[in-house]
């Protein structure tokens, strides 16, 4: 078992930062993959970017490709969201999951997340 807790969730202005924490604890001496989704009222869960277990390879939504950056400490058992020029459309709840189906590939689908924390609101102004 693994339980993840988001957290840097905020009201932010467009153009603005923010920066999204998602810390592990359970089963974190295996090896994972991790990704950032998110979901805006009235739609489906979507996925934002996600990061193999060495941070080696990455993978971004092309909506927030070039503005928000995924990066992981596995010494603090924690992966980050950097989202920088926020814009209105980035409102949403944004949640971090892990899979242990593998640590070497990121995956894109949320099928294939085992686990998921309980997200964390951002909201954009314009």
């Amino acid at each position: 078992q693994v339980q993840l807790v988001e957290s840097g969730g905020g009201l932010v202005q467009a153009g603005g930062s923010l920066r999204l924490s998602c810390v592990a604890s359970g089963r974190t001496f295996s090896s994972y993959s991790t990704g950032w989704f998110r979901q805006a009222p009235g739609k489906e869960r979507e996925f934002v970017a996600a990061i193999t277990w060495l941070g080696t390879l990455k993978s971004y939504s092309d909506s927030v490709k070039g503005r928000f950056t995924v990066s992981r400490d596995n010494a603090k058992n924690t992966v980050y969201l950097q989202m920088n020029s926020l814009k209105a459309e980035d409102t949403a709840v944004y949640y971090c999951a892990a899979t242990f189906k593998s640590s070497t590939s990121v995956r894109r689908s949320r099928v294939d997340y085992d686990y998921w924390g309980r997200g964390t609101q951002v909201t954009v102004s314009s």
